[in-house]
């Protein structure tokens, strides 16, 4: 297990559940009482610390690398059915972002999302979940085969944001990018994105239009890190905590706000302490949110979704200032 350094507690307690076993193991001697009693209490802990995370902590828990990615969320919420599916057609096919078909109790659903690599080796060849243009396309192309065969779509966003390469920015990645807010927010099938981690930028927007948004629990939601915002504003990323604070950044923050449908709560101290638990969650949520859109017409459903993201933000209208300029 690999402990953040807020958890640091939680550590010490658990290795001593761990030497307290060990030692009921070998002199055979009856602890169990004490181990039961050890285990309440790291279970107390763990729910007094995550009841109370900064914005900040919240970020790293979304970058805990035991965290399930999205690949390990589709295999489990089809039950391994998942058959992926690979390139744009154009350039080639993009490793960060995954795509396929796969059952969820015998309805075919089109799974897209970014993938960041369970090891240093794939991170290096998914580059970390951050999409070339070819990614999105590929993404889009998906999207539009099931608009064709009127199957519904479920994106898991997890992305430090697109990639910023040169060859990228050759190859159209605002294009690329705006061409799928355009494409995704007039689907005719229902379509719902889950941020499973970091969801950061347009590279988390290029696949986020949907008629429900939602979040789990600890992850964040933001056009920029905290560390980047750290240092365009403090010039050092010493100012990350400070930054995320500010940035507003938060599953609850963005709810609050209106920006978000929903959030998905996670297991007691985060959804890579019980992963099977979260997998059950976030199927049972992906099935009542299907179930809700697919009542509803295809032309109320675009409807829906373009005054949604369309009424977002605040715009102030300065009449007096107008009047005096003219």
């Amino acid at each position: 297990m690999t402990y953040l350094d807020f958890e640091k507690p939680i550590q010490e307690l658990e290795s001593e559940l761990s030497k307290l076993k060990e030692v009921a193991s070998k002199s055979k001697v009856d602890l169990s009482d004490k181990i039961s009693e050890l285990e309440n209490h790291i279970q107390d802990k763990i729910k007094e610390i995550y009841s109370n995370l900064t914005a900040w902590q919240k970020v790293q828990v979304s970058r805990h690398p035991e965290r399930p990615y999205t690949l390990e969320y589709i295999d489990n919420v089809s039950g391994k059915t998942f058959i992926e599916l690979h390139g744009d057609r154009t350039v080639g096919d993009d490793k960060a972002m995954v795509g396929g078909l796969g059952e969820i109790d015998g309805e075919t659903v089109m799974f897209i999302g970014q993938q960041k690599g369970i090891n240093t080796k794939m991170r290096q060849i998914r580059r970390f979940g951050m999409a070339n243009p070819e990614g999105y396309r590929k993404a889009l192309r998906l999207m539009k085969m099931a608009e064709k065969f009127n199957k519904p779509i479920v994106t898991f966003i997890d992305t430090p944001g697109a990639y910023p390469g040169l060859e990228a920015e050759e190859r159209g990645q605002g294009e690329a990018i705006a061409r799928n807010l355009l494409e995704m927010v007039q689907l005719k099938v229902p379509v719902i994105c889950i941020i499973i981690g970091e969801g950061a930028s347009g590279g988390a927007l290029g696949i986020g239009i949907g008629d429900k948004v939602l979040m789990l629990e600890n992850t964040w939601y933001s056009v920029i890190s905290p560390e980047s915002c750290s240092s365009i504003l403090w010039r050092s990323w010493s100012f990350k905590e400070q930054a995320a604070e500010a940035l507003k950044l938060t599953a609850d923050d963005m709810n609050k706000n209106g920006l978000i449908d929903g959030i998905i709560n996670e297991p007691v101290g985060g959804a890579h302490r019980n992963k099977e638990a979260m997998f059950d969650t976030i199927k049972k949520e992906i099935k009542k949110y299907l179930a809700e859109l697919k009542n509803m017409k295809p032309e109320e459903r675009i409807n829906q979704r373009i005054n949604k993201f369309s009424s977002m933000g605040v715009v102030h209208e300065l009449t007096e200032v107008n009047e005096t300029i003219n």
